[in-house]
């Protein structure tokens, strides 16, 4: 039997944005065995200035450089690579190893509906608690930033706004599948009778569930077409709206806090 084979691409990106893929690892190995910004580039196919946006991408998303260069010297100075990107060099080949090893196991043994699915959790927890599967129906650019209209269900949407720079690298048009995460303290809950105007995303809905702590409560809001979400107030305020379970609420969140994410 002949198996059909998976190339699966790791990409990782830190809040929203780029850091590292395949291709600027291999020019982050170039710099370690040359010892230069300009040999590195030549020899991965870069231009000196991709090369260097990319190095400087890296350094600024890391929390201590991965890229350090060194005055001096016969030739006038070169670059190295520090022990921090030693170290995102080896964790990226450990991630990549193990998602080739699942996407052989899918070619062997398929994914029914595969479609369907954006995200394959391997072993990554993600702190935001409202993740929605969505499409990209309408994508609105500006000079700095872009507003992007995603289909949650037929009767819902959520309006996000990235940077440019994001809805190029992200790949953002319609059609496109896209995840799209919402922190649950990053959504506020009224009464339907005290909704702001001008919110974009504003979604009605029936209270679940509440639990609450000692200063904030947990509400598990039912926003129909079987979708929920969660929201983290002040227990003050789940108290002053009377959020108890039965009882109609809104929850809103601002269009700049919509992670999103693609495959």
């Amino acid at each position: 039997m002949t198996v059909n084979k998976i190339d699966a691409l790791l990409a990782l990106r830190s809040e929203g944005r780029f850091l590292v893929g395949r291709d600027r690892i291999k020019l982050l190995e170039a710099v370690a065995e040359y010892g230069s910004i300009t040999k590195a580039a030549k020899v991965v196919g870069f231009s000196y200035k991709t090369a260097w946006d990319a190095v400087n991408a890296i350094n600024n998303l890391l929390p201590s450089p991965a890229f350090v260069t060194k005055a001096g010297g016969r030739s006038g100075g070169g670059a190295e690579v520090t022990a921090e990107g030693r170290r995102l060099i080896a964790t990226f080949h450990r991630l990549e190893e193990r998602l080739s090893r699942i996407s052989s196991l899918i070619a062997e043994e398929g994914l029914e509906d595969q479609d369907d699915f954006l995200l394959w959790s391997v072993g990554v927890k993600i702190s935001a608690r409202n993740m929605f599967q969505t499409e990209v129906v309408s994508v609105k650019k500006w000079p700095v930033d872009v507003e992007v209209t995603l289909r949650v269900s037929p009767e819902t949407s959520i309006h996000a706004i990235v940077t440019n720079d994001s809805a190029v690298e992200l790949g953002l048009e319609p059609g496109r599948k896209t995840l799209a995460l919402i922190k649950s303290s990053f959504v506020h809950l009224t009464t339907p009778e005290h909704t702001p105007p001008g919110v974009r995303n504003q979604f009605v809905g029936v209270v679940r569930r509440r639990i609450d702590a000692e200063r904030n409560s947990e509400v598990l809001l039912d926003i129909g077409a079987g979708k929920t979400m969660h929201a983290v107030v002040p227990r003050q305020t789940a108290e002053d709206l009377g959020l108890t379970e039965g009882e109609r609420a809104v929850a809103s969140f601002n269009p700049t806090d919509v992670i999103l994410a693609v495959d």
